[in-house]
């Protein structure tokens, strides 16, 4: 097997949900913003870079939302560093990883973090890195802020109709997310000014329906759209095929 086949992303398969929790912008902007709230986001913001394990699914809500009204908030930008996370994980030989490349990795993966903090793709390099290095508080810090994350995607919505997306703040997290329940996608298609729709290569059967493919929203991404830009999605990298660890 070639080596970048197995680091192809598999990540563990997150809980269905038992409703959508869909964001209200509004009261994510009143709640972020406000100095005295429990929600605010530099507050939130230094909690999750500081790997604090007492985070809950609504503070992950606020964080993850709340950042569309930051200015660093800037979903068209190049994020070079993690093109060299994914080239220097091609390399990679995941049974006799150098220290050399993990340490390259982790260098880039925390220029990638200042563009999107919430990559799941990233954070799912660096976890894997701190626990090739042997440290596993950083590893299990960086597995639970992925799997957190895409929990609060897929939260958002289950993604099934156009009226119950789940909603993104990157193009590329969508594609994480169907990664991380192991669903092949093909290529995405825009069906509204809010919404895309991912089909996958063949339906399949979730919870007892098939499925043709997922809808994402994805209205935040253009907000600040630069004038005159026109986006051209990146290649399209799975995720790698690295376990993370039981923790108890």
């Amino acid at each position: 097997m070639k080596r970048f086949e197995k680091l192809l992303f598999a990540l563990l398969l997150l809980p269905a949900l038992a409703s959508a929790k869909v964001p209200d912008d509004d009261d994510i902007l009143d709640r972020t913003m406000n100095t005295a709230s429990p929600f605010y986001f530099t507050k939130l913001m230094m909690r999750y870079n500081a790997g604090d394990t007492t985070m809950t699914d609504e503070d992950y809500h606020y964080l993850y939302y709340g950042y569309a009204f930051q200015e660093e908030y800037k979903p068209f930008a190049s994020n070079q560093a993690l093109d060299r996370m994914l080239m220097i994980a091609s390399r990679i030989d995941v049974e006799r990883p150098l220290r050399e490349d993990l340490e390259q990795l982790i260098s880039a993966g925390n220029d990638a973090q200042k563009v999107d903090p919430f990559s799941p793709k990233m954070l799912n390099l660096m976890a894997y890195a701190y626990g090739a290095l042997g440290d596993t508080v950083r590893e299990r810090a960086y597995y639970e802020r992925m799997n957190r994350i895409i929990r609060t995607i897929e939260e958002s919505g289950d993604g099934y109709t156009q009226k119950t997306p789940q909603h993104i703040l990157m193009f590329d997290h969508a594609l994480d997310v169907l990664a991380s329940e192991g669903l092949p996608y093909g290529r995405s298609r825009v069906i509204s000014r809010e919404v895309e729709f991912v089909p996958l290569t063949s339906p399949m059967v979730i919870e007892g329906k098939k499925r043709k493919g997922f809808y994402f929203d994805f209205s935040r991404i253009y907000r600040n759209k630069p004038e005159g830009y026109t986006y051209k999605r990146d290649r399209t990298w799975q995720f790698n095929n690295l376990k993370p660890r039981t923790y108890k």
